[in-house]
C-alpha cells in the first residue's frame, strides 16, 4: 500500500506488540490501546516454535530470546501408572537443525514492549474498548466503555484475545466451543532437580489428569533457571480445588509424579498459581470493515499443540505483508485472511483431533492413545510429521510469508545467534 495509515491496535499482548512493531516500521502511524493501567504479561511459560522464532528474527529479537530461554529438543510424556511412553516428539527428526525455546511469557513481553517503546508508537493505557464506530468519512473510531472516543483511524487491529468486544464486527460470526479442561500454571526454580533442561516432560493418568514441566530459562534478575509447572483441571472444579486446600493438591500431584516434590516445595500460597481456561474459537474471516482480528481474537485452541503465541506472531507478520502488497485497504484485509487461512485451519483441526486424547473425561481415548501412539511414532516419516506439527511448520507458513528462520550455531548448550536479520 503506497500511503501511510493511521492504525489503532487493541491489546498489548504478543500479537498486539508484534503488530505495532511491524506496522510502525512499515511507515504507518500506530496507537496501542491497553485495558490495564500498565501493560503486563499474563500467564506462565510457553514454547517459541521455529514458526514464531522466524517472526522474531525479522524483528531482530530472536537472538536475545533464544539466549534467555531454554532450548527444547523434545516433548516427552509417560503414562503415570504404567510408565509407558505416551508422547515422544523430537525436533531432530526434521532435516535441518530446529528446536523450540521454552521461555517466560514475561521475557517475551518485555522484549517486545521494550522494542515498541523505542519506536514512535503512542500507547494509551487504562482504556477498556467496548466498540468501534465508523464515521461519515469512512474512518473508524474506538469507543471506550466509559464513552470516550479515540481516533479516527484508517484501520483497527483487534489483538484483545478471545473475549474481544469487537467480534460482532467481523464479516461472519465466530464459532465458540468452550473446553471443559483448563490448567493451573506457576513458575518454579529448577535447581537441584533431575528434570531434563531441554525437554517438555509430562505425565498422564488417563486423559483427565496431566502434569507438565517446561524449562523456561531465566528472566530478569532470576539467579537460576526456572520451569513452568502446569496441572490440568476442569473449569467447573476450580472452586472445589480452592476449598480442598493447597496441601491436598500438592499431595495429589506428587502421587502422579513423585519427582515434582522439590518443585512443589516452592509453592506455599494458592495465589502463586494462575488458572487458565480455553476454548476453540474461530472467525471464518478474520476481518470486517476497517478492522482486522489477529491472535486469539481471530482463532484460539487448547494449549496441547503449544501454538498460541507463535500463531499470533505469524498473524501480525501476515497483516503487515498484506498491507504492504495490496493496493487498497479492502484488498489488504482479504489478502491477510488468505495468507493465514490454511495454516490456521490446519492447526485448529489438529487441536480438535488431538485434545480429547490428552485432556478429556473419555476412558476409551487414552487407551487408544497409549496403545497406538508409541508404535505409530516409530513408523518411517511419522516422527518427522509429528515434529513438523509441533514446530508450527505444517503448511509451510514461512515460505508463503517470505520469512527466514534464525541461523543457529549449534555447538553450545545454549545456542547463540549466527545469522543476520531477515530482509522484509
Amino acid at each position: 500500500m503506497s500511503r501511510s495509515l493511521a492504525i489503532a491496535i487493541i491489546g498489548c499482548g504478543t500479537a498486539g506488540l508484534a503488530a505495532a512493531l511491524l506496522l510502525e516500521r512499515a511507515g504507518h502511524t500506530v496507537t496501542l490501546v491497553e485495558r490495564f493501567g500498565e501493560p503486563q504479561p499474563l500467564g506462565s511459560g510457553l514454547i517459541l516454535q521455529p514458526s514464531g522464532l522466524a517472526v522474531l528474527e525479522a524483528l531482530g529479537l530472536a537472538a536475545p530470546l533464544i539466549a534467555t530461554g531454554s532450548r527444547i529438543d523434545r516433548l516427552f510424556g509417560l503414562n503415570a501408572v504404567t510408565g509407558s511412553v505416551v508422547l515422544d516428539v523430537r525436533y531432530a527428526a526434521l532435516k535441518r537443525e530446529r528446536f523450540g525455546v521454552g521461555i517466560h511469557r514475561a521475557a517475551l513481553f518485555e522484549a517486545l514492549f521494550a522494542a515498541v517503546q523505542k519506536q514512535p508508537v503512542a500507547i494509551e493505557t487504562g482504556v477498556e474498548i467496548g466498540d468501534i464506530d465508523a464515521g461519515a468519512d469512512g474512518k473508524v473510531s474506538l469507543v471506550a466503555a466509559s464513552g470516550r472516543r479515540i481516533g479516527p483511524f484508517d484501520l483497527v487491529v483487534d489483538a484483545s484475545g478471545t473475549r474481544s468486544a469487537l467480534l460482532g464486527h467481523a464479516i461472519r460470526p465466530a464459532t465458540r466451543v468452550p473446553l471443559s479442561y483448563g490448567a493451573l500454571w506457576t513458575n518454579v526454580p529448577l535447581a537441584g532437580t533431575a528434570f531434563d533442561r531441554h525437554a517438555l516432560e509430562q505425565r498422564y493418568r488417563r486423559a483427565s489428569v496431566m502434569v507438565g514441566v517446561l524449562p523456561i530459562g531465566r528472566q530478569g534478575s532470576e539467579p537460576e533457571p526456572q520451569a513452568a509447572l502446569f496441572w490440568s483441571l476442569k473449569t467447573d472444579a476450580l472452586d472445589a480445588w480452592r476449598n480442598a486446600g493447597l496441601a491436598a493438591w500438592k499431595a495429589e500431584v506428587e502421587r502422579v509424579w513423585p519427582a515434582t516434590a522439590p518443585l512443589l516445595a516452592h509453592i506455599t500460597d494458592p495465589e502463586q498459581l494462575t488458572f487458565a481456561s480455553y476454548r476453540h474459537q474461530t472467525l471464518p474471516q478474520p476481518y470486517g470493515r476497517r478492522v482486522a482480528f489477529i491472535g486469539d481474537a481471530a482463532h484460539s485452541t487448547s494449549p496441547q499443540l503449544g501454538q498460541g503465541a507463535n500463531m499470533a506472531l505469524l498473524d501480525a507478520y501476515a497483516l503487515a505483508v498484506a498491507l504492504d502488497q495490496a493496493g487498497d485497504l479492502d484488498a489488504a484485509l482479504r489478502c491477510y485472511a488468505q495468507l493465514r487461512r490454511w495454516h490456521v485451519r490446519l492447526y485448529q483441526a489438529a487441536s480438535r483431533m488431538f485434545t480429547p486424547f490428552y485432556q478429556s473425561d473419555s476412558a476409551m481415548l487414552p487407551l487408544v492413545r497409549d496403545r497406538v501412539v508409541p508404535p505409530l511414532a516409530r513408523l518411517p516419516g511419522i516422527d518427522r510429521m509429528l515434529a513438523l506439527l509441533v514446530s508450527g511448520l505444517i503448511g509451510d507458513p514461512l515460505r508463503q510469508l517470505g520469512l527466514k528462520e534464525p541461523a543457529i550455531a549449534a555447538e553450545s548448550d545454549q545456542p547463540t545467534f549466527a545469522g543476520k536479520r531477515a530482509e522484509r
